[in-house]
């Protein structure tokens, strides 16, 4: 066991506890962490920093949301369909970002937040995928395809939600 202080991506320090369970002569069989806020901003959970980390890998769209709904990253092929970096959109509501874009079924009518995979995963906690339309800031409609799964570190602690998002054709 011991306390570790690491530096996230956005250069805020974690303090972290980790703890080792040891099974034969230095080989470990299971390790936890425990993170605190060192320098006074609300912390996130580390297995939401690997997320964001994994999903600015991916060459497919992605986002990742923490377990109020709050949008804490997506990725540069994100924006290439959305018309806006991370960087101008910032941290926002799940519901306030996916309703700037103007969701719409195939049909075209309006796509409430509670029946679209964010706001099924977020909300029910469990995976959703479906199809529907978006109109990126640069005025473009697109269809597209999402799937969102929901992230737990274990059962009864849910961390937020993935999303992986492609355009489809009309």
């Amino acid at each position: 066991m011991g306390r570790r202080r690491f530096a996230t991506a956005t250069g805020s320090v974690v303090s972290v506890w980790i703890i080792v369970n040891e099974v034969n002569k230095n080989q470990f069989r299971a390790a936890s962490y425990s993170g605190q806020v060192v320098d006074g901003r609300r912390q996130k959970n580390l297995a939401l920093i690997l997320a964001r980390q994994f999903a600015a890998t991916l060459a497919m769209p992605m986002f990742v949301a923490d377990p109020d709904g709050r949008l804490v990253f997506y990725n540069e092929p994100a924006e290439q369909l959305i018309g806006r970096t991370f960087a101008e959109m910032g941290e926002i509501s799940a519901r306030e970002w996916t309703t700037l874009l103007s969701p719409q079924t195939l049909d075209g009518k309006p796509f409430e937040f509670e029946a679209r995979p964010t706001g099924i995963a977020l909300l029910d906690r469990r995976p959703a995928h479906d199809r529907f339309r978006i109109t990126g800031f640069g005025g473009r409609t697109r269809v597209i395809s999402v799937t969102t799964l929901p992230l737990f570190a274990r059962a009864d602690e849910f961390l937020g939600v993935v999303a992986i998002f492609w355009e489809q054709p009309d």
